[in-house]
């Protein structure tokens, strides 16, 4: 682009001004979006592990339960148990201590009894 005069190169760099203060607008709106799908995608990826994590213990529950081993909640009844409590909840006994650490059958059912589906 060939400038005849001054007037022209003024008002030449003046558009120019005028499309680059544009495409920087257009630029930080563009930026704008991609944040958001940044942060999305991050949301996205945390909840998928979240879901991963959570599918992974299930399968495990499900192939405890298929060996005939314990689920969580068994497990964590069973070490209160193991640590002196009881875990039945036959005459108001929950949570108080086992004397003299004497098995107590009742227990025993809820930890290691049926399960009913």
């Amino acid at each position: 682009m060939v400038f005849l005069n001054k007037r022209e190169l003024y008002d030449g760099f003046s558009d120019l001004g005028a499309k680059a203060k544009k495409m920087i607008e257009e630029i930080e709106l563009i930026k704008a979006e991609m944040t958001k799908v940044i942060e999305k995608n991050a949301e996205l990826e945390i909840e998928n592990q979240h879901l991963r994590t959570h599918l992974k213990e299930l399968e495990e529950q499900k192939h405890f339960d298929e060996q005939g081993g314990l689920s969580k909640s068994r497990k964590n009844l069973e070490m209160l148990y193991e640590e002196g409590f009881h875990v039945c909840n036959v005459d108001n006994m929950y949570g108080t201590r086992r004397i003299n650490d004497e098995p107590c059958v009742f227990c025993q059912d809820v930890i290691y009894g049926e399960r009913r589906q």
